[in-house]
């Protein structure tokens, strides 16, 4: 069990009932899966079950590669690779690092609930990947949560203090999609978590935002 307050909203663990709400998608985007077991979104092959969007129409090859078992990102331009399927009720693992780390890393982020049409950016759940600020949350597109509700774009900083590792070295990123909420820990230490979001569902995509980046393993489990 787990309990923390975010804006007055206490978390009584990932066990808590919280009701589903439903949320309209696009067409192509399909009906969103519910794992029952671990599922690896990425082979460390090819980049089958995943599509692309990238400002100016770039080709995806120029940003997104895969070499000796590593998806490879060179930040540039802005846009993200992301999963064809749809989830909800899942934990996400993913495990990534900064390639370049002078002068500085730069920037990335993971996204869940990801609803189409596709956009630089769309309606999303960004689990920031900046440097020093891995655990912050951005919602965009619309999407809301309590506390932070209206159109505009909203950003929840993150709850701890900091707990990345040092530039080049690999961070862990896991993140519980659960009912109306989202929560995040970095490197096992729990950061950031929202509630009442109106989206609970939707793609999974990394980021392209400047960051020269490498991910080794990202997955889906049940939740427990």
């Amino acid at each position: 069990m787990i309990n923390f307050t975010l804006r007055g909203i206490h978390f009584m663990g990932l066990v808590l009932a919280l009701a589903f709400v439903s949320t309209s998608r696009a067409a192509d985007l399909p009906a969103p899966v519910t794992p029952t077991e671990r599922v690896d979104l990425f082979n460390g092959k090819d980049f089958a079950g995943w599509t692309f969007c990238l400002r100016s129409n770039t080709e995806p090859a120029l940003t997104f590669t895969v070499t000796n078992g590593l998806m490879h990102c060179t930040g540039q331009p802005y846009g993200y690779a992301r999963t064809e399927k749809s989830f909800r009720e899942y934990k996400l693992t993913v495990e990534w690092r900064f390639v370049k780390i002078a002068p500085r890393a730069d920037n990335t982020g993971v996204f869940v609930h990801l609803h189409t049409p596709d956009a630089v950016w769309p309606e999303e759940i960004e689990n920031q990947g900046q440097f020093h600020h891995h655990g912050d949350i951005i919602l965009t597109g619309g999407v809301t949560a309590t506390g932070y509700e209206g159109p505009k774009m909203h950003f929840v900083k993150m709850q701890q203090p900091q707990n990345e590792n040092p530039a080049g070295e690999w961070n862990t990123y896991e993140i519980i999609c659960h009912g109306d909420t989202v929560t995040n820990y970095v490197n096992g230490k729990l950061m950031n978590g929202v509630a009442g979001l109106n989206v609970t569902d939707g793609a999974i995509a990394m980021q392209s935002e400047g960051g020269d980046w490498e991910m080794r393993k990202i997955f889906i489990e049940p939740l427990k």
